[in-house]
């Protein structure tokens, strides 16, 4: 199976937090649809063989794109490439664009599945993040989204500064009320060359803290897990039958096509990455180019990828695995490096597979850091 992801590169406002590549204007919006039409289609022989199982719009803010446009880029895939019979098809999608004629004509699309990005159900914190919705938009559209879609997922943030632990329940309790069957939730991160990063920088927002967020993530899973959500990615809770299909490919190493500027693609060996600049997007695709760049990965970065994202994961890191596709070498460093944190309780093993504890589950990705296998060949 493979996924094709489609990065929608605009968005209404700039979060603050946000690094991802984006642009504030709609004026090339047409454009960029006809040149991310031509890039489905100049690149379908790099899955051919493949059946796509998920197609999945992200950005940016792929509901600022209309129906009519969605349902072009979908019927240009399906015109390039064999697509399962039921597929995933996922629209992220902000509160400020879901009107209820809006959910209704989304209803009747190819879209069945909604990512809504909620963040938080308090005004203070959405004006903070510089969101484009509000509180009050947050709980109209997801009451009008759970009248008409099945599979939702939404997401939050936590470890705001400021935010108590007790007004942080008060947001995953009002997310469980919709009954919802899927929540991703994160920390707030100060990125590089960001609003949020200038605003720490010069002290009118104060620094996110570790603490702060760690107690938020324990008490977001504990709640959730009561809640019957099974934990299965770090940033990642569903009920049975609603984990993504499209994320959970690509943490178990499927291959998956990314399509417009800066979107990733990975077909098992090599790494590709299109260039994140929208004009310069633009006029290679209108050369019949493809503004990509690629990287063939070694086996050690192979080990790597698989470590980071198996320790994040309910999947865990198959020692078997690891030796099947690496090698000995390989089995006995992951071995040789995990036996410390197996001893203080941060990862088990069991049944030849490696996991992250309760305890070590906030720490997976600098646990995997210290497994890697670094300049060895």
């Amino acid at each position: 199976m493979a996924g094709i992801y489609i990065h929608i590169p605009f968005c209404r406002q700039a979060c603050h937090y946000c690094d991802f590549h984006f642009s504030t204007s709609m004026k090339k919006k047409q454009e960029m649809i006809m040149a991310i039409a031509k890039e489905i289609s100049m690149r379908k022989n790099e899955f051919a063989g493949q059946t796509v199982e998920t197609i999945y719009f992200g950005g940016g803010t792929p509901s600022v794109l209309t129906n009519g446009e969605i349902e072009f880029l979908i019927n240009t895939v399906l015109e390039n490439y064999t697509v399962s019979n039921n597929p995933e098809i996922t629209l992220e999608a902000n509160p400020d664009d879901l009107s209820i004629s809006r959910i209704t004509e989304l209803a009747n699309s190819r879209i069945n599945r909604l990512s809504i990005g909620i963040q938080s159900f308090f005004e203070d914190d959405l004006k903070m993040m510089n969101r484009a919705h509000n509180a009050q938009q947050a709980t109209e559209c997801l009451t009008e989204a759970i009248k008409y879609f099945d599979n939702i997922s939404i997401d939050l943030i936590y470890g705001i500064p400021g935010m108590t632990n007790e007004r942080w329940l008060q947001n995953v309790d009002k997310a469980l009320s919709f009954g919802v069957p899927h929540i991703s939730s994160y920390a707030l991160t100060v990125e590089p060359k960001t609003a949020l990063h200038n605003f720490v920088q010069k002290g009118i927002i104060a620094q996110p803290s570790d603490e702060v967020a760690h107690e938020h993530f324990m008490l977001l899973t504990e709640k959730l897990q009561e809640n019957g959500f099974v934990h299965y990615e770090l940033s990642n809770f569903g009920k049975e039958g609603y984990f993504s299909r499209n994320n959970t490919a690509y943490w178990l190493g499927k291959k998956y096509l990314g399509i417009g500027p800066s979107a990733h693609s990975y077909d098992g060996i090599s790494r590709s990455w299109n260039i994140a600049n929208n004009a310069l997007y633009l006029k290679a695709i209108e050369n019949n180019e493809l503004p990509a760049e690629k990287e063939k990965l070694t086996i050690a970065d192979r080990y790597n990828e698989y470590v980071m994202t198996g320790l994040r994961t309910i999947w865990g890191v198959s020692v078997t695995r690891v030796e099947q596709e690496f090698g000995l070498l390989y089995k006995k460093h992951l071995l040789n490096e995990a036996a410390n944190f197996i001893s203080n309780g941060l990862l088990s093993l069991q049944d030849n597979v490696l996991k992250t504890t309760p305890k070590g589950k906030f720490l997976a990705d600098g646990l995997a850091s210290d497994l890697f296998f670094i300049n060895l060949e």
